[in-house]
């Protein structure tokens, strides 16, 4: 086939329009998966600032300040990041002796927390001094299986929240380790301590199913792990289903990458936890296939010291 010169300038103008506009230039590319970056915390215990420099093995370890300037650089990074935390914000330093926790819950509001349970030193000011503190949180609080309907927390705390990242919905809910016996009855009153896989199963079934979450996410202050029957993460994780990732709190464990468990139906969950103090700032990158099963390509216990 013969072509003319005017043919070919004409040809040669809408190939460079094309170019240059990146119409011809979109070329069939691999799909880009939906990746959720997860950043998460547990009992901090109002330690706002590094650790002393006195010789301890936590010398100049965490504080707030440090933890809020790599959690900004991390959301520099990556556009789908959840800033979670699994209990025991109050309690360990004289910062909650006088303020009673308003500074804790305030840095934490700064810093872009997304979401809370609540641990059992939450309580140590009262249920009415954890009540105060609420109007300083510009995040929710979340727990399954305490009941606040007789007290004043009633309506404040609910059993779990959805979040939309990337096009994927993310379920979170929380568990909180029995009372009775840790805190004293004057402190929580009327607080209903529930059956934590009853109702983590409960909730975590309507998350996967009902509400179709692509990743269920339980903020869970039981504890890890212990000798005996007690429950724990690891109970929780072998004993229940729908449920993706468990990120602990209250046995102050320290992990160096996630343990991971089977559940009722065989499949994996991830259990992680950051120690305690803040010494510690938890990652966990998910990606997600096109099923939208969620997978986690990466982990990254971050010591927080400089």
């Amino acid at each position: 086939m013969t072509i003319n010169r005017r043919q070919f300038i004409e040809n040669s103008i809408l190939t460079g329009v094309g170019l240059s506009t990146g119409i011809l230039g979109k070329l069939p590319t691999e799909k880009v998966l939906p990746k959720l970056c997860i950043l998460h915390t547990n009992d901090v215990h109002s330690r706002i600032e590094p650790f002393p420099m006195d010789g301890g093995r936590n010398q100049g370890l965490g504080g707030a300040a440090r933890r809020a300037a790599l959690i900004k650089k991390i959301r520099s990074e990556e556009q789908n990041v959840l800033l979670l935390d699994s209990g025991d914000i109050f309690q360990g330093t004289p910062y909650f002796n006088f303020f009673g926790g308003e500074l804790e819950i305030k840095l934490m509001s700064q810093m872009g927390y997304d979401l809370a349970t609540i641990g059992n030193h939450d309580f140590d000011g009262g249920i009415d001094g954890l009540h105060k503190q609420l109007p300083h949180a510009n995040f929710d609080f979340v727990s399954a299986n305490y009941n606040f309907d007789n007290t004043i927390l009633n309506g404040k705390v609910n059993s779990h929240k959805i979040f939309n990242k990337a096009g994927l919905k993310v379920g979170v809910f929380g568990l909180g380790i029995e009372l009775n016996s840790l805190v004293p009855k004057e402190l929580y009153k009327e607080t209903q301590y529930l059956d934590p896989l009853i109702q983590g199963q409960k909730i975590a079934s309507r998350l996967k199913n009902d509400e179709k979450c692509d990743l269920v996410i339980c903020l869970s202050h039981l504890g890890y792990n212990y000798r005996d029957n007690k429950v724990s993460d690891v109970v929780l994780a072998q004993n229940t289903s729908d449920i993706d990732i468990i990120l602990g709190g209250h046995t102050h464990t320290f992990m160096s990458k996630p343990d991971i468990r089977r559940n009722t139906k065989g499949e994996e969950v991830i259990i992680n936890q950051v120690g305690w103090a803040g010494i510690m700032l938890g990652r966990l990158d998910i990606e997600f296939e096109h099923a939208k099963k969620g997978k986690c390509v990466s982990c990254k216990n971050s010591l927080i010291n400089s």
